[in-house]
């Protein structure tokens, strides 16, 4: 499979991320507090939380320091000029005829799990592979390294730090060992990339076999993403939303993903479909008009299964509505072959 441009939840694969050991001092990171100190902070509060000492023991002594090298990271949204250069690099038309092919290959499944969680099967596979290229980048680094080392560094203190206890109560609830629980360099883990509050909250047994195996399993990574999304407020009657034309006059105080209304209110502003038809005749669909690339850039009404995706750009980082649009970009790719 070609190498390409892989989102994470906003994040991208990085080229190398080597797992080393570094010294006591921090290097510069926290000169009063050492990595392995950090860690033995890190032990005795897993412990009061009540993580087994087994799952203790077998864990720690294989954490280690984990050093992101120079990002190879070129999806930045801030680096794309706007959609329309962006969206091609990556949906590339290899994904698009990739995720057409393994949206047959696992239909039936597919559809098993869009009948119980009520998610459409197009989006589960759009985000397979734009998060995780249909499995290829899902990342094979120790979730516990990355996420304490994260915290240790101080990106997003709090965020990584109850991301590593959840990956303790992971391997501890699930009876999995250390090298079991692998993620990418941002501690998102299997082939739809969840991190692991996520996988604790969110985690299924889409086949029934006993086991929640988002690495490996695909009718158990597609069940927990549905779920997740299902959770989010996930609808299954609606779809995302739509590309519209919206007058140059529009009033920008009611654009953004924070502004709701009516699609009849949005007619009656002047936006339309985007082959300049009229609204769907929804009283019951509140939309948000969205502009990633402002008033000359494209134009969107997206409805709450679009904010849904958006749960899987917890990075902080970028353009969530990059995200979200080549998300939906793909999945409406697969709708219609033509």
């Amino acid at each position: 499979m070609p190498k390409t441009i892989i989102y994470r939840v906003a994040a991208c694969t990085f080229a190398i991320l080597p797992l080393i050991s570094l010294p006591a001092l921090g290097q510069g990171d926290r000169e009063d507090l050492s990595f392995n100190d950090y860690l033995m902070q890190l032990k005795q509060e897993a412990s009061a939380k009540g993580i087994s000492q087994t799952t203790l023991d077998a864990a720690f002594p294989q954490i280690k320091r984990f050093k992101k090298a120079v990002a190879a990271d070129n999806t930045k949204s801030e680096d794309a000029k706007n959609l329309d250069t962006f969206l091609p690099e990556v949906v590339p038309e290899w994904k698009v005829n990739t995720a057409r092919v393994l949206f047959k290959e696992h239909e039936q499944v597919l559809n098993h799990i869009a009948d119980k969680y009520q998610v459409q099967p197009r989006f589960l596979v759009a985000l397979w592979g734009l998060v995780a290229d249909f499995g290829e980048a899902a990342g094979n680094y120790p979730v516990l390294s990355v996420t304490a080392s994260h915290a240790f560094n101080g990106e997003r203190q709090d965020f990584y730090k109850q991301e590593f206890m959840a990956a303790l109560s992971i391997m501890d609830k699930e009876h999995l060992g250390f090298d079991d629980l692998k993620s990418n360099w941002n501690g998102a883990m299997g082939q739809t990339q969840i991190m692991p509050t996520d996988f604790l909250a969110y985690a299924q047994d889409g086949d029934g076999d006993g086991k929640k195996d988002i690495w490996r399993n695909l009718s158990d990574a597609f069940a927990t993403a549905a779920n997740l999304l299902n959770q989010q407020g996930w609808k299954g009657d609606d779809t995302w939303g739509r590309q519209v034309q919206a007058p140059a006059t529009i009033d920008l105080a009611l654009v953004g993903l924070d502004k709701r209304q009516s699609l009849a209110k949005w007619q009656g502003l002047g936006v339309r479909k985007f082959d300049n038809t009229d609204l769907p005749n929804r009283e019951d669909l509140n939309a948000s008009l969205i502009m990633p690339d402002g008033v000359k850039g494209r134009k969107y009404l997206v409805y709450g299964n679009y904010r849904a995706l958006l749960h899987w750009d917890n990075s902080g980082r970028g353009n969530s509505d990059y995200f979200g649009i080549s998300v939906v970009h793909l999945s409406e790719r697969i709708k219609h072959p033509q």
